[in-house]
């Protein structure tokens, strides 16, 4: 663990600079999933702004020292072992920690919404990151999605702002809940990656040849449709197989119905989490299969259209807002099928002219810097930094 540094409590060398809280995420730098790379992402480059951030990270440790990250406050709390309330304990607890000492709280999803007034309370502003419709996922019980509902309209009182990476959500919050809390647009990002940054010897782990090959990136969860794009592919019959990365273990009875159709047409790969491989896989893929449906703007398409994918999506408002024209659209496996056919007999050169244009879409709706530039000027028009002789310093 990197050696423990001081934080300034002095007076401010930018008068312009904010302290700003980011909790919700099990910590930087990123090794799991969308709201750790987001929070990496943000943080790092506000920092590099002149701005003071802390983002805090889960422990299963009672007492870890803070440590810094390029410049970035990282504090510890520690997430105990409840299983599902687990994640609803540690929010709270870092809710709680930040209730004074900073000029901006911005939590990471709405689990623990009805704690976010204990900042507000000591008149910090807090703003919530709605993510998606989380009551609508799967892996939840009857319970819990009722509490995530619960969860979705307190969101709309607790914060004084929602931040969600798609329009449609933000649009859906204004119209459910006309006299909530104002909902802002700001998307999610992604870095470009092109050809020659990713070394195509790595397929070779999977057997692999380079454009011959479907890939599916998700968790093994109904509404990420990868059982209706196992279908689609089988209806297909084309000889490249489908390629999915997720962990597949059988644990659920999704899952084990997924595991029936394994073969060496429709391959299980498990999980990566390793950016290279990863990368590689995307680039090198023929097409790349988005089955998402619940969400907003996903990281896995966005990742996509930045490794320049012929992609093929699940027709819903998220998934046209983001990839636009840059991809074909499927409601069946018999759509699905027929794009696929597409795929294999189309030329090199709409190959080529589609990689444009999906990179193209990121460089310029999705970039870090730009999604930095909004976050930074909304910043700026809503919260001013508090005088630590007021008793407000960061713990």
């Amino acid at each position: 663990m990197a050696p423990t540094q001081v934080l300034a409590t002095g007076a401010r060398t930018n008068p312009a600079a904010l302290r700003i809280a980011i909790l919700g995420a099990r910590g930087i730098p990123a090794s799991y999933g969308g709201f750790e790379t987001f929070a990496e992402q943000l943080a790092t480059r506000l920092v590099a702004r002149g701005h003071e951030v802390t983002v805090y990270a889960e422990t299963g440790e009672s007492s870890v020292q803070d440590t810094f990250y390029q410049g970035v406050r990282v504090r510890y709390k520690r997430r105990p072992r409840w299983g599902a309330a687990s994640v609803l304990a540690y929010d709270c607890a870092c809710l709680w920690d930040a209730c004074r000492g900073y000029d901006l709280v911005y939590m990471l999803g709405y689990g623990a919404a009805w704690a976010c007034w204990w900042p507000r309370v000591f008149g910090v502003p807090v703003w919530i990151n709605v993510d998606g419709l989380e009551w609508a996922r799967s892996k939840w019980g009857r319970g819990a999605r009722l509490y995530l509902r619960c969860m979705e309209w307190v969101t709309t009182k607790a914060a004084t702002r929602l931040i969600a990476d798609a329009e449609a959500i933000a649009q859906r919050f204004r119209q459910t809940y006309p006299r909530g809390a104002p909902s802002s647009f700001i998307a999610y990002g992604a870095e470009l990656v092109e050809g020659r940054q990713v070394d195509p010897a790595v397929l070779s782990l999977w057997g692999l040849q380079a454009h011959r090959y479907m890939l599916v990136v998700a968790r093994p969860e109904p509404e990420n449709h990868i059982l209706e794009i196992i279908q689609g592919h089988v209806m297909h019959g084309g000889d490249w197989p489908l390629v999915i990365v997720g962990d597949v273990s059988g644990a659920t009875a999704y899952q084990r119905q997924l595991q029936q159709h394994a073969s060496e047409r429709v391959r299980f790969i498990g999980g990566i989490y390793d950016g290279g491989q990863l990368a590689s896989l995307r680039v090198h893929a023929a097409c790349y299969l988005h089955g998402h449906s619940v969400g907003g703007t996903n990281p896995s398409l966005l990742e996509a259209l930045a490794c320049g994918n012929w992609v093929i999506a699940h027709d819903n408002p998220f998934n046209r807002e983001v990839a636009r024209d840059a991809a074909d659209y499927f409601a069946t496996p018999e759509q699905l099928a027929r794009s696929l056919d597409l795929v294999v007999r189309e030329s090199d050169a709409l190959r080529h002219r589609r990689a444009q244009r999906a990179r193209g879409i990121v460089a310029e709706h999705y970039t870090w810097d730009g999604i930095t530039d909004a976050y930074e000027a909304l910043m700026h028009s809503e919260c001013r930094p508090r005088s630590a002789a007021a008793g407000t310093r960061a713990p």
